[in-house]
């Protein structure tokens, strides 16, 4: 198993180059991603160009950790040169003239781009499904899904056709996807990564973070991503923070709290025995538990799919078909246009979530449904709140269920919506969460555990996944064929 740690010593140790490094990869990806559609694009020609930046800087003793390590993107950050699609025919014919900042750090770092990944549409989606481009197979068996929106990224590191990913977590879109995928990924408290030149679906929720093999190397791509930018009014102006510092701490002393809520129906018995078995590994570890309660947590998936389309509504306005993105080819006035490239480009789930944002923010109805659900993420933060100060950090399993078959529940955006039951009140609480691999089910489909931290305790985090993936080797597996 090649991991950026790994990687990033054999670079400095002169075993290997960016370019040969680049060239092995995109090697892999013209093998695999025919079979995979983890990425939209790719251009070699550019990556090649980076890794060799990049070795020229390692040569001029400029290099830092993770200098020349290549990185695949999701196609939601905007990346100079470089389609910038969402996952939506709307931007198919998008080049982005800039930078997002996280694009913008990575670049600083001196880690070449390997391609942009595939996701669902504008973000929207638990599958990868309603991807413009087509859905994503996930590796472990390619007629399920690998989760979303981000399963692009989840596929590319989990088939080993990339290192490490970029991903973003609106309501569970990093977790999910790598709990079905069975790498690690990690959503940082809310303003820890700027949104500039992310590509915007609910901007209170959005949060990019990143997802590799190991809690290690998600902490290192987070030393790269995490940082204050004057350009996104909601990020922190906090100090930097080395979130590798506490990776080989012991775990004595360690409150781990159980949310009763998390272990109830619709948990299937695969997942609640991987999860428990989990549990008395970190009691090996030193960690205690405690039952703790959130008692609102049932009324996330409820809250999320009013306040996110709400978000929504008003985030897709932009596109109308006159500066750029797609636009109608026939159309009779402006008005015209407005509709028709607005229909033609949006898909169905993301045009569903504009009409039912448009219709909670409409008059009359925005005190009955758009307040009130304000209201609930309010209570559903002081549940959080409250079980912390029984607890340091909070498990539960990831995501209800395993990967599920390729249009299974393509006709049922309800039950596709209940994909998210576990990681939605994270979002709406700004907290930071992350999943890691802790089992297999019946079917060798990889099972996730999530973590959740208070405020800023990505550190704390990062420090319980590491301690748990040096003592298992759930991380390590990597499915047949890759």
């Amino acid at each position: 198993m090649q991991t950026i740690k790994s990687i990033a010593t054999l670079l400095a140790e002169g075993k290997i180059s960016s370019v040969e490094l680049c060239q092995d990869y995109l090697a892999r990806i013209a093998a695999h991603n025919p079979n995979l559609n983890a990425f939209v694009t790719v251009d070699a020609e550019r990556t090649l160009a980076e890794a060799r930046a990049a070795d020229a800087r390692r040569a001029a003793g400029q290099a830092n950790l993770l200098t020349g390590v290549p990185i695949a993107h999701k196609d939601i950050f905007c990346a100079e040169g470089w389609l910038t699609t969402c996952g939506s025919k709307m931007l198919a014919n998008f080049v982005s003239p800039y930078d997002a900042h996280v694009i913008s750090q990575f670049k600083a770092a001196g880690m070449p781009t390997l391609g942009k990944t595939n996701m669902d549409e504008f973000a929207m989606g638990s599958s990868t499904e309603t991807s413009y481009y087509g859905p994503t197979k996930n590796p472990w068996d390619v007629a399920r899904v690998p989760g979303g929106s981000s399963g692009g990224s989840a596929a590319a590191v989990a088939a080993r056709i990339a290192p490490a990913a970029t991903g973003t977590d609106t309501g569970g879109s990093i977790r999910q996807p790598a709990a079905l995928c069975g790498i690690t990924g990690l959503k940082p408290t809310y303003g820890v990564v700027s949104r500039y030149g992310m590509i915007a679906f609910a901007s209170s929720l959005d949060q990019g973070g990143p997802m590799a093999t190991t809690a290690e190397d998600c902490a290192l791509l987070l030393n790269v991503m995490a940082g204050f930018d004057a350009r996104d009014s909601t990020s922190l102006e906090r100090n930097q923070e080395d979130y590798a510092r506490d990776l080989n701490k012991p775990l004595t002393g360690l409150r781990i709290g159980l949310p009763k809520e998390f272990f109830g129906a619709g948990l299937t018995g695969d997942t609640a025995t991987a999860v428990q078995a989990a549990i008395e590994q970190f009691s090996k570890l030193g960690a205690t538990t405690v039952e703790v309660s959130l008692p609102n947590s049932g009324l996330s998936v409820a809250a999320y799919y009013v306040i996110a389309p709400a978000e929504a509504s008003s985030n897709l306005s932009r596109f109308d078909g006159v500066r750029y993105g797609y636009r109608t080819p026939d159309y009779a006035d402006l008005t015209d246009m407005y509709e028709k490239s607005r229909a033609e480009g949006f898909g169905a789930e993301v045009k569903r979530r504009i009409m039912i944002g448009t219709y909670v923010l409409s008059h009359g109805y925005y005190d009955a449904y758009y307040l009130q659900a304000q209201k609930l993420r309010r209570l559903i933060a002081n549940d959080f709140a409250q079980a912390y100060q029984q607890c340091d950090v909070i498990l539960g399993p990831t995501a209800p269920t395993t990967a599920f078959k390729l249009g299974e529940k393509a006709d049922d955006p309800v039950e596709m919506y209940l994909s998210d039951i576990y990681t939605i009140a994270v979002n709406l609480a700004g907290l930071p969460g992350m999943s890691l691999p802790c089992g297999f089910d019946r079917q060798g489909l990889p099972i996730g555990l999530q973590l959740i931290g208070d405020y800023f305790a990505e550190v704390r985090m990062l420090n319980v996944a590491h301690q748990y993936q040096l003592v298992t080797d759930w991380h390590q597996r990597t499915p047949g064929g890759f």
